[in-house]
């Protein structure tokens, strides 16, 4: 009779080690999945890009538009709303589920995280936390948002930042970690971020 193992040298039974070879093969099809989303980010057209975006399980709203080279995790998690701009070269994880309102500006190279590795776990696995990025959100270029973070309505992330906590509704916050340095005026926002640039 087999005798299965994990990583750590733990002992499995049967069910166990079939349960871990199913698991490798529905990872090999989310990686094989996740570089033909690749190949597509590399092409210049927003209506092919986000016709296969939605093919692959992301929910898009009406008039957004998601720039080139844009990576994803787990694409069925991630919500974006209407008329929502993704900037190029970002990624967006969608292991725990990720929304991004209506009307939100992300610019170039930001990460956004729902999924990080718990440092105290004994075989360091894997800790989850939803994101929430309300209607009227800018966030700064190469911005980085961690698992757990609700950035409330019209709230304005400075770039470089890393939000490690939940932000208030039109705040404005900078800084490693963010933290809240201003108040967005408007407290009514009502603008359209408008068409997206052609071949990006």
């Amino acid at each position: 009779m087999a005798v299965f193992y994990d990583k750590n040298k733990q002992r499995l039974s049967t069910g166990q080690a079939l349960n871990k070879i199913l698991n490798r093969f529905n990872n090999i099809f989310l990686d094989f999945e996740l570089m033909l989303l690749r190949i597509t980010g590399n092409i210049p057209s927003h209506t092919f890009r986000l016709f296969v975006y939605r093919l692959a399980g992301v929910k898009i709203g009406k008039g957004s538009a998601v720039h080139m080279w844009c990576n994803f995790f787990y694409p069925p998690g991630i919500t974006i709303g209407t008329d929502s701009v993704i900037g190029d070269h970002c990624f967006l994880d969608g292991r725990d589920t990720l929304n991004i309102g209506s009307h939100v500006d992300i610019a170039s190279g930001v990460l956004i995280y729902n999924s990080q590795h718990d440092i105290e776990s004994p075989d360091f696995g894997a800790v989850y936390g939803p994101v929430v990025i309300g209607d009227y959100v800018f966030i700064g270029p190469r911005s980085i948002i961690l698992p757990g973070v609700t950035i409330g309505k019209g709230a304005v992330i400075g770039a470089g930042a890393v939000v490690t906590r939940d932000m208030p509704p039109f705040s404005i916050a900078a800084g490693v970690p963010a933290r809240v340095i201003g108040e967005r005026k408007n407290k009514n926002p009502a603008y359209r971020l408008g068409r997206a640039r052609l071949f990006q």
